[in-house]
């Protein structure tokens, strides 16, 4: 399953995160070797905490040139969204107490993301939906460097709602279901 778990992720990234420009920082390290992508295929919390701690375990004893970014997917699990929501705040504690808050950031996609007040069908949740569950561990001094290099950064998140407003939610879910076309 983890080949097939890495491929979605892969047309993931090419398609909506770096094909829509969602992510202007994504391109450079679109099939880059230091792009971590981890699947746990685990299905009980106490086995999700312990490979989140070993993905942040290793990506903060490695060198950005090795792992720059790493992408936690968990395909078997955290499939409910208020199930995922959970644990994300559970890794955020996980985070603190490791000592790694303001050194890593992460960063929350689901297949069914939604923004708290916004209408079941808006197309903005498409900004935060992956293929599976995942938690994005990203370095902190990585992303001041690549928001340092953009203009108008506290834009992106607005750009982004336009943009997945104008190609509108229909399209969306269209290109969506096609991620998973054989």
């Amino acid at each position: 399953m983890t080949g097939h778990v890495e491929e979605h992720l892969q047309r993931w990234l090419d398609e909506f995160v770096v094909g829509l420009n969602l992510c202007p920082f994504a391109r450079p390290l679109l099939g880059a070797a230091n792009l971590r992508i981890a699947v746990c295929e685990e299905t009980d919390t106490p086995a999700l905490r312990r490979a989140f701690l070993a993905e942040l375990d290793l990506l903060q004893r490695s060198p950005e040139q090795d792992i720059a970014t790493t992408l936690l997917a968990f395909p078997r699990a955290l499939q409910n969204f208020d199930d995922y929501l959970d644990f994300l705040e559970d890794a955020q504690d996980l985070l603190r107490a490791a000592g790694l808050e303001g050194l890593v950031q992460l960063a929350s996609f689901h297949p069914d993301y939604r923004f708290a007040g916004e209408p079941p069908n808006a197309a903005s949740h498409y900004s935060n939906r992956a293929p599976w569950p995942v938690i994005h561990l990203l370095r902190e001094d990585m992303l001041t460097r690549a928001l340092e290099e953009f203009a108008d950064p506290q834009r992106i998140p607005d750009r982004n709602i336009e943009t997945l407003t104008e190609i509108g939610a229909d399209e969306l879910a269209r290109r969506w279901r096609a991620l998973f076309a054989p």
